[in-house]
């Protein structure tokens, strides 16, 4: 284990607020991509306005970002499934911008260091999340990420 629930470094409010070690459960991820996918909605309150989601899962890269983007993956893509397959990037998360395997244009969310994976697919009103914590440092990592995004797509007849 990388690091323990109890007295682990994420056991307590880290110093500084930034974009890594943030912690979250199955349960919260879950909520907060029903939460997009109901254009805002969670429950009976409008938590973020339908805009806002917008913005959130619409690609925002520039040409020249686009193209920086898809350079750096195509030459790692042996090694990345997930992001670098996207196409784009929208406010803090990965937009799939092209159909180039089992998940349509449209689909959202982000991969994480640690080997977790959390997208929303607004097209099929699917959900999935993957929290290994095993890395990312062998290629089975994104092996086990690429086989858990393959099977909720399989039975799906278009």
């Amino acid at each position: 284990m990388w690091d323990e629930a109890a007295g682990g470094r994420v056991s307590q409010p880290p110093a500084f607020q930034g974009g890594g070690g943030l912690v979250s459960t199955v349960d919260d991820y879950h909520a907060y991509f029903q939460m997009l996918l109901n254009h805002g909605m969670h429950g009976s309150e409008q938590i973020l306005s339908r805009p806002a989601v917008e913005l959130m899962t619409t690609n925002h890269l520039t040409p020249e970002q686009q193209a920086a983007r898809d350079a750096l993956y195509r030459n790692n893509v042996h090694l990345m499934f997930g992001q670098g397959q996207q196409g784009g990037w929208g406010f803090g998360m990965a937009v799939r911008t092209y159909r180039g395997d089992y998940a349509p244009i449209g689909q959202f969310g982000w991969d994480g260091g640690t080997g977790t994976t959390a997208y929303a697919d607004p097209t099929n009103q699917l959900t999935g999340i993957l929290l290994t914590q095993v890395g990312l440092s062998t290629p089975d990592s994104m092996r086990l990420i690429h086989d858990f995004w393959t099977t909720p797509y399989q039975p799906i007849d278009d």
